[in-house]
């Protein structure tokens, strides 16, 4: 399965990943949401719920990555790497960007639009 997320004018997909944490990602959707900067290698946004915490758990990113962070009940996409690893209890993956993630790769905030593809 596919998501389309828009942002600055451009349309962009990312592939689903099979757990149960990004299937109940799919249940939030349509989502429009104002992410915010974190260390100059993610922009995170709250969720209208809390999802599963079902799937696996892991304590790197890739670029591209779009995981749940679960104690804050948020969203993260990674846009540059840093090397550093993220805290316990990890974050969860939800999907994959297939390209174009330079597009969060802007200084503040930017305004988001998830939608499930057709």
């Amino acid at each position: 399965m596919k998501i389309n997320i828009s942002i600055g004018g451009k349309i962009l997909t990312a592939s689903l990943a099979d757990n149960a944490t990004a299937r109940d990602f799919i249940s939030v959707l349509p989502l429009k949401v104002s992410m915010k900067d974190l260390f100059g290698r993610e922009k995170y946004g709250d969720l209208p719920k809390v999802l599963s915490e079902n799937g696996p758990r892991k304590n790197r990113y890739e670029v591209g990555d779009i995981a749940y962070w679960s104690p804050d009940h948020q969203f993260a996409v990674y846009y540059r790497q840093d090397r550093e690893s993220i805290p316990s209890p990890g974050i969860t993956p939800i999907a994959k960007f297939d390209a174009g993630i330079e597009a969060f790769n802007v200084p503040g905030s930017v305004k988001v639009t998830i939608e499930l593809a057709k």
